[in-house]
């Protein structure tokens, strides 16, 4: 049983744990685990919305079809998910004297998310019976990588607009919602798709695995760019590739 736990959870634990080493002036360990647990009880409060939503018929779990694909991926999961994580969020930073830094943001925003992906995982993995391994790595592949990269969106919307207010970009503010969902929904739309269509499955899969690389690669520039012409850039991110085993800074 406890490796099952563990094979559930370590995905999640292992990216948070990148995540807040690379901040250069750590956040405290407390309210990340606070975040975590924030994240894993919006879990319960994303079904308070999709599950009136699929009373209603608007859509099902067993999708044949693209539209019932896009269906369930963003009124079964990417809009109630997010928007409970986003909820949780704001319920953690409203009144925290401790972010005070832009990828600040994305710490606690990916605690969150990762907080919910690592409840929904274990839910996944414990419910698979003998298939428990098979599902805990296809989860760690996809699932939590996933709700990583949403999470590194919806921080970074979410800094821009604390530390920028009415002078951030227009639509900062709606970004720190509609991006994550579009993202999660078009994600989930192409994962349950490959459920459908069997032989598209493998080249799905390599090209969502790319597509959260390249959102965080991407995400990660935005966040340079933006701290560069504030000539903050080593109080955000660390000046390194992010995959290169190179001590943080002191």
């Amino acid at each position: 049983m406890l490796i099952i736990f563990l094979a559930a959870l370590m995905p999640a634990l292992v990216l948070m744990w990148y995540v807040y080493h690379k901040d250069i002036q750590p956040e405290p360990a407390n309210l990340v685990i606070k975040g975590f647990i924030y994240g894993a009880i919006a879990t319960f409060i994303s079904t308070l919305i999709s599950g009136p939503l699929m009373n209603l018929g608007l859509f099902t779990n067993n999708p044949s079809g693209l539209m019932d694909c896009i269906k369930v991926s963003f009124l079964g999961a990417a809009i109630p998910e997010e928007c409970a994580k986003l909820l949780m969020l704001w319920l953690l930073l409203r009144n925290c004297k401790e972010f005070d830094e832009r990828y600040d943001g994305i710490v606690y925003a990916v605690a969150v998310g990762l907080g919910f992906a690592s409840l929904e995982n274990l839910m996944y993995v414990l419910s698979s019976g003998a298939a428990w391994f098979q599902v805990s790595i296809s989860r760690a592949l996809l699932a939590v990588p996933g709700h990583f990269a949403f999470a590194v969106a919806m921080g970074y919307y979410y800094s821009m607009n604390h530390f920028y207010g009415s002078a951030a970009p227009a639509g900062t503010k709606a970004n720190i919602i509609v991006v994550p969902v579009l993202l999660h929904g078009v994600y989930d739309t192409l994962a349950f798709w490959s459920g459908v269509n069997e032989y598209l499955s493998g080249i799905i899969t390599i090209g969502l695995l790319y597509f959260c690389f390249r959102l965080f690669k991407s995400t990660r520039r935005r966040i340079q760019d933006e701290a560069t012409t504030n000539n903050d850039r080593y109080k955000i991110y660390r000046d390194s590739s992010p995959w290169d085993d190179t001590p943080d800074e002191q």
